[in-house]
């Protein structure tokens, strides 16, 4: 699709000086928090979640929920829906030119229609005579929209599409059901369907969710460097330097935290959510936290080495995703509703889309908003 409009004034602004145009008094805090709601979703999903965000943040944050995308719009196609949300940031941004940071937060497949729409707002930095992959220490991580990129949160999101063994659980693991399902998702979930199942070819491209872990066209979603690639990683791991594959959308954040539930959550899988192999799923015990009783493991994945695999037919479709995604840091921090009396809705209460029947899922809410990067 061709370019949004309405940036470029902002743009040019943002690139002679970064630090021009403060504030006028009273305009607000500075850092805009997206919130993008699910399939079938609304505005109202993320409700109570940024009622917290106001609560507690409401002198450093402002907060937007997502209307672009509500409802029967959510069967269009994550790339139709990413389009969509792009140009929804673009107008919230102009609508408050004193913005100098964004971050999202985003429930199920609206985290694949954020990481679409950060593909099309993502400004490279400026090029250096330095051509070797950069520590994530380092400023030079390119912008979105002219905004710096801080916090990219998803919770209970299908990373890895929904295609595979146990990706959507209530189909029961069975492989001819989930099969079958390949076949007939498009029926119920449109165009978004045959992107999760990873079953849409248009004009022989690869599946969009492979298209997304890699550059294509004029979508930067992620950008391995590889020019000198491997003796950077000798001399960065000589001097225990934290490395950084890849310039793109997803890296320009300071951080990128996925959310998964561990459990009961019948429609995204836990590895799908946690960008895991079964392998990597971590064994975890009941939390003693009575600040955060659902939060059952914590760990930080750092950024690792792009795998041939990628570019290669010689392993699964979920693999090289997996590998690319991989290309970044993520924080992992896994969930468990077992012994909640609303466990079979863990989809719903890890996001408390409904305050009343969800409110166990507050003290995810809670974490989210203590360990967030302002």
């Amino acid at each position: 699709m061709g370019d949004l409009g309405g940036g470029d004034r902002r743009e040019a602004a943002a690139e002679e000086d970064p630090a021009a145009a403060p504030a006028p008094a009273g305009a607000g805090p500075d850092h805009l928090v997206v919130m993008v709601h699910g399939i079938v979703g609304s505005t109202a999903d993320w409700k109570f979640g940024a009622e917290q965000f106001d609560k507690l943040l409401s002198d450093k944050v402002i907060v937007h929920c997502s209307n672009r995308n509500m409802r029967k719009l959510t069967l269009d196609g994550i790339d139709v829906m990413g389009e969509r949300l792009a140009q929804e940031v673009i107008e919230e941004i102009n609508r408050r030119p004193y913005i100098k940071k964004i971050s999202f937060v985003a429930h199920s497949v609206g985290g694949l229609v954020a990481r679409y729409a950060i593909g099309r707002l993502y400004r490279p930095p400026k090029q250096t005579s330095e051509n070797a992959p950069q520590s994530l220490s380092d400023n030079n991580r390119g912008t979105i929209h002219g905004l710096e990129a801080v916090n990219f949160i998803t919770v209970a999101s299908p990373h890895l599409g929904s295609r595979g063994n146990k990706q959507v659980p209530f189909l029961f693991g069975v492989t001819a059901i989930e099969n079958f399902a390949c076949c007939i998702i498009h029926l119920i979930f449109g165009r978004t369907g045959k992107h999760l199942f990873l079953t849409d070819y248009d004009d022989g491209k690869p599946p969009l969710l492979q298209r997304m872990v890699d550059n294509w066209g004029d979508l930067q979603f992620m950008y391995a460097y590889l020019p000198q690639l491997l003796l950077c990683a000798w001399i960065m791991n000589i001097f225990s330097l934290p490395i950084c594959w890849c310039r793109s959308a997803l890296q320009a954040f300071r951080r990128r935290v996925a959310y998964s539930n561990a459990c009961y959550d019948h429609i995204v899988g836990w590895r799908t959510s946690s960008i895991r192999q079964d392998s990597e799923l971590p064994k975890w015990v009941d939390s003693t936290n009575k600040i955060y009783p659902h939060i059952v493991y914590e760990e930080l994945s750092k950024a690792e080495a792009p795998n041939q695999c990628v570019d290669t037919d010689n392993c699964t479709l979920e693999e090289r995703l997996l590998r690319g995604l991989k290309r970044v840091s993520w924080e992992k921090v896994d969930v468990s509703f077992h012994n909640s009396k609303v466990r079979s809705a863990a989809h719903s209460v890890i996001q408390v889309k409904d305050p009343v029947m969800h409110c166990e899922g507050a003290d995810v809410i809670q974490h989210m908003i203590d360990h967030f990067t302002l």
